[in-house]
């Protein structure tokens, strides 16, 4: 390991993070970010839980697993889809609402202690979300696809997780690559960016949260130079959030070390690698893993956190 990246893993500062009703403390412990998909096609159970009932079940199950937070989506931004223009996207703004609403408000119901963000880039969804009780934004698209979404979150007062996109789902297997000394940069340089949008809109430093973005208009390598390098994004003098959990480089990772079929890649062995890279993630200055599987997770941060401890 490098001396900047060494140095970049003691910067994981014990910070609040400021949401709309509490605080969460971040730094002395990886909080762990459960992922409730209710949509019909995201890339990794879409359709499992589309349906109001399994999406609660799911939710508090994976709060009885020990998640410290729910993201909660109802958009799919896999390649390829028709995410990026709230006013032309697959799902409108009042169909993500229709499918996301619910299954907060019956997840507060039963649990109201619980935290939950909202996965959208919508405004108007965001919106709603927080009135129905979510208290972080979690805009994958860093304030650049919804040009009110800033300034709404400022009057709302929730917390946000800003992600760094490079283009648009339908952009992400046409666009150039990068050469990979340029991920870093570009990454860095589009966070600044949106971190001063916030900062400028009136959003507290205290209620902003950076996610670097894996997968979201990254090429397979460009991943892990990005991950090799993650520490560095502390620079922003923010938390990171990483969402590593079976990304389809990963995927890659195996197929090419051969060791396992295009069509055969079991979800045990999707699970182990996407265990891996959380690890390597914290390694390098994660304070929340946003995960599929909160058990397997919570295990690996614990034993990752005592290391960084020392």
């Amino acid at each position: 390991m490098d001396s900047t990246a060494a140095e970049g893993i003691l910067r994981r500062s014990v910070v609040p993070w400021q949401l709309r009703r509490r605080q969460l403390v971040l730094g002395s412990r990886t909080l762990i970010m459960g992922v409730v998909n209710v949509t019909p096609d995201s890339f990794s159970d879409g359709g499992l839980y589309l349906e109001p009932e399994p999406a609660v079940e799911h939710a508090l199950r994976l709060l009885d697993e020990g998640a410290d937070l729910l993201d909660l989506g109802a958009e799919s931004t896999r390649p390829g889809s028709r995410a990026g223009d709230p006013e032309s996207a697959a799902v409108s703004a009042e169909e993500e609402q229709a499918r996301l609403l619910p299954v907060i408000e019956a997840v507060l119901k039963a649990r109201p202690e619980a935290v939950i963000s909202v996965d959208t880039y919508k405004s108007a969804t965001a919106r709603a979300a927080v009135a129905a009780g979510a208290e972080i934004v979690n805009d994958v698209s860093g304030f650049t696809w919804d040009q009110a979404m800033a300034s709404t979150c400022a009057e709302l007062g929730c917390g946000v997780v800003l992600m760094h996109t490079r283009g648009t789902p339908e952009e992400w297997r046409t666009q150039a690559a990068l050469d990979g000394d340029m991920v870093l940069p570009t990454v860095r340089e589009g966070l600044a960016d949106s971190l001063r949008r916030a900062v400028g809109e009136g959003i507290s430093t205290d209620a902003l949260v950076l996610d670097p973005g894996y997968g979201f208009g990254k090429r397979l390598d460009e991943n892990y130079a990005l991950l090799a390098r993650q520490a560095e994004l502390l620079a922003l003098g923010r938390p990171l959030l990483a969402g590593l959990s079976r990304k389809s480089f990963l995927t890659r990772t195996l197929l090419n070390a051969g060791l396992c079929e295009e069509r055969e890649v079991s979800e045990d062995a999707r699970e182990t690698a996407s265990i891996a890279a959380l690890v390597v993630a914290i390694l390098h200055g994660a304070s929340i893993l946003r995960v599929h599987r909160v058990g397997p997770a919570r295990v690996a941060a614990a034993v990752a956190d005592a290391g960084l401890l020392q």
